[in-house]
């Protein structure tokens, strides 16, 4: 599979991610759909806060938002693992698979429209930067650099 796939894997896995986020979300009275939903991300939201001040020296925080069924995601995993490794220190790596239970809050929380998305943090945990696509290690260093990360 050379270049001439890769687009449209994508595109597919794309769209598959977004319909299996309606399909799974639902139709149904909004109000009593989203309180259980709006319970997590407030804690969601409350987790990254706490975790603000315990981490110090954190400059990024990379939050990848794919799924472990989808190709190019799989294709992330290496790079996100080298980044976590080589960058321990200064970058915090979070991973969340969206088509699970656990993982569908943060597609919303971030309003993510395809799969995978990858969402830069600085230290007060304000979105920077954000990605759609695969990412090559080379480019999402490009964009740690820019938060002083060496």
């Amino acid at each position: 599979m050379k270049s001439k796939f890769k687009p449209r894997m994508m595109k597919l896995c794309a769209i598959t991610s977004i319909a299996s986020m309606f399909f799974s979300w639902g139709c149904g009275n909004a109000d009593s759909q989203n309180q259980p939903l709006n319970n997590e991300l407030r804690a969601s939201s409350a987790a990254i806060e706490q975790n603000k001040t315990k981490t110090t020296g954190i400059k990024v925080t990379f939050v990848e938002l794919g799924s472990e069924n989808c190709m190019p995601c799989r294709m992330m995993q290496p790079i996100i693992s080298e980044i976590r490794e080589q960058y321990k220190s200064q970058v915090r790596v979070v991973f969340h698979d969206v088509w699970t239970e656990q993982g569908r809050p943060y597609a919303q929380m971030f309003g993510i429209r395809l799969i995978p998305t990858q969402v830069f943090l600085d230290s007060d945990g304000k979105e920077f930067f954000r990605h759609e696509g695969f990412f090559s290690k080379e480019d999402i260093v490009a964009v740690l650099k820019t938060k002083g990360v060496q």
